[in-house]
């Protein structure tokens, strides 16, 4: 079957409001230095697939992590389950620790799984994908999107409508397989970042690599994918330094070792994950629902209660800049949305993107967030274990990787 065009040669068209090129140097609040931005290439989390397509034998034209030749792949995406997590964590995960090699990865900006899965399946940027956020405001229709559970008056294709790793490769011949909850099947989310080949949908992380195994039993190259979300739901609920937290990385880093055990020869298993997380107490939240002076001319909060997203009534946002790095200019980068593409933390933005990005950007530093009770859904407010931001315990994900030699 004939290789379609890889993917660079399909994004010619794009319209580019700015190039990454770090232009802006941003300080940090006194003690914190400057935010872990991404430079965004072979690196990043977004040159994991086109990594994994180029061992396979079918190279897309984006920067692409170096994985050795295979006949099949398995890639587990471990939601939450940054670096610095796993370097912690290594009694609990003798098998995922023991694959640590290097630095891993840096996530993309904001660090929130919409945005990541963005980047995972495209292996565009956040600016290029346009999915940059949590929450963000689709301008078309003046609403704020939830991009993880969607919204059915946004058009996902449309919202998103740039090529897929999976899609790519299913069409090239490769037998792709995406196994996660069922619920993810038909999604919004699924549609626009991960759409392409087969849907398995299992409950649990034992049926998950069974599935995984099987599919990966056949003679034509393969890809599978198997997502599995509870080590990041563990630390929403209770914190990453919880025992809930540590039995579910325990739970994940058996079921794994078992997958990796039954791969055949020449099965590349990569496992990385799609952001970090931090501990914020709920003393340390600051509620715009109370504090009337700071919400002025703040028509929205939107992104994620560490990376929020501000967006203004017109006229008021350099008001509201001044106002946001006077009250929290000592724990948090502060910046306007031309500040924050400047600096490159979207990587290169399409100017039909631009507008999703507030207006303020409220990226915290330390033990913080900001949240809008008014708005925000109430189990949003309950959350122990966030991310969002661009520290290394956020930023900083893993790359772990083996080729099956039996």
């Amino acid at each position: 079957m004939d290789v379609p065009a890889p993917i660079a040669d399909q994004l010619a068209d794009v319209e580019l409001f700015a190039h990454h090129a770090a232009s802006l140097a941003v300080d940090g609040p006194d003690g914190f230095g400057p935010p872990d931005v991404p430079i965004y290439g072979e690196r990043t989390l977004g040159a994991v697939l086109p990594g994994v397509a180029a061992a396979l034998g079918f190279p897309t034209g984006l920067p692409a992590v170096s994985f050795p030749a295979c006949r099949s792949a398995c890639v587990v995406l471990l939601d939450g389950l940054g670096l610095e997590l796993l370097a912690d964590a290594g009694a609990e995960a003798p098998f995922l620790s023991g694959l640590l090699d290097g630095p891993g990865l840096l996530a993309g900006c904001p660090t929130t799984t919409a945005t990541s899965m963005g980047s995972f399946g495209t292996g565009l940027t956040p600016g290029i994908h346009g999915l940059l956020g949590y929450e963000v405001l689709d301008p078309d229709r003046d609403v704020l999107l939830n991009e993880l559970k969607w919204d059915a008056g946004t058009d996902p294709l449309l919202w998103q409508p740039h090529p897929t790793v999976f899609g790519t490769l299913a069409a090239a011949g490769v037998a792709v397989t995406r196994i996660g909850n069922p619920e993810f099947r038909d999604s919004g989310l699924t549609a626009a970042a991960l759409r392409g080949g087969n849907f398995i949908g299992a409950k649990r992380l034992h049926a998950r690599a069974d599935a995984a195994v099987e599919v990966l039993a056949g003679h034509r190259p393969t890809l599978a994918y198997v997502y599995w979300g509870d080590v990041d739901a563990a630390g929403h609920a209770h914190g990453w330094r919880s025992p809930e937290w540590r039995r579910a990385v325990r739970h994940a880093d058996r079921e794994l070792a078992r997958l990796a055990r039954r791969l055949s020869k020449d099965t590349l298993l990569v496992v990385t994950a799609d952001h970090g997380m931090v501990d914020v107490p709920h003393r340390d939240r600051v509620d715009l629902a109370e504090e009337p002076a700071l919400a002025r001319g703040v028509r929205v909060l939107g992104g994620e209660s560490r990376f929020a997203q501000l967006y203004c009534e017109p006229g008021t946002a350099p008001g509201v800049m001044r106002r946001m790095t006077e009250a929290f200019g000592d724990r948090a980068w502060v910046l306007d949305r031309a500040q924050a593409v400047a600096a490159g933390w979207f990587g290169p933005v399409a100017r039909r993107n631009l507008g999703r990005i507030g207006d303020v950007l409220v990226a915290a530093a330390g033990s913080f967030a900001l949240v809008d009770s008014r708005t925000a859904a109430p189990q949003v407010l309950r959350l122990i274990g966030q991310h969002g931001s661009l520290t290394t315990a956020e930023q900083r994900i893993p790359l772990l990787s083996m080729l099956a030699r039996s």
